[in-house]
């Protein structure tokens, strides 16, 4: 099921398409924060398959990212990058914060948040500008642009 993810429960909640079709009324914090927990999880932990599917599950088929080395990564080499990170970093936390949404129109929405990496005393912040699309009711991240950060 598509939806936000709730990580207390770790399930799927759906979105109401009143409340998605409603500007500012989508919880974008929580879209955000939700993908971030998964990739946390899989990254993180021994997760189970189901964390990968709703991961690649919310990438559109022509999603594209720039990495803080400023490689561009199509969704194929990303996600066969992801499956093979599966617990490579035990303890991964990823914090998301400053979820600002810069512009909407249509069914894009594009966005930028700060995203902090953290494994034990270790932390890498990025700025990320993101592209996502929406129906309404579901969202899909098309692209994401990451720069790396200094330290607060």
């Amino acid at each position: 099921m598509l939806g936000l993810f709730d990580p207390r429960r770790r399930q799927a909640v759906p979105l109401a398409p009143e409340k998605a079709d409603a500007a500012g009324d989508v919880d974008l914090a929580g879209i955000v924060a939700a993908f971030h927990y998964d990739l946390a999880e899989w990254l993180g932990s021994d997760a189970p398959p189901k964390v990968f599917d709703r991961i690649s599950g919310q990438l559109d088929e022509q999603f594209t990212s720039v990495v803080t080395t400023g490689e561009t990564v199509d969704r194929e080499t990303l996600l066969a990058g992801l499956w093979s990170a599966r617990n490579l970093q035990p303890g991964l936390e990823i914090e998301v914060s400053d979820v600002l949404e810069l512009t909407r129109g249509g069914h894009l929405l594009v966005l930028r948040f700060v995203a902090e990496n953290r494994m034990a005393e270790v932390r890498n912040r990025r700025s990320v500008t993101a592209v996502l699309i929406t129906d309404g009711r579901t969202y899909r991240w098309r692209t994401v642009h990451e720069t790396a950060t200094p330290e607060l």
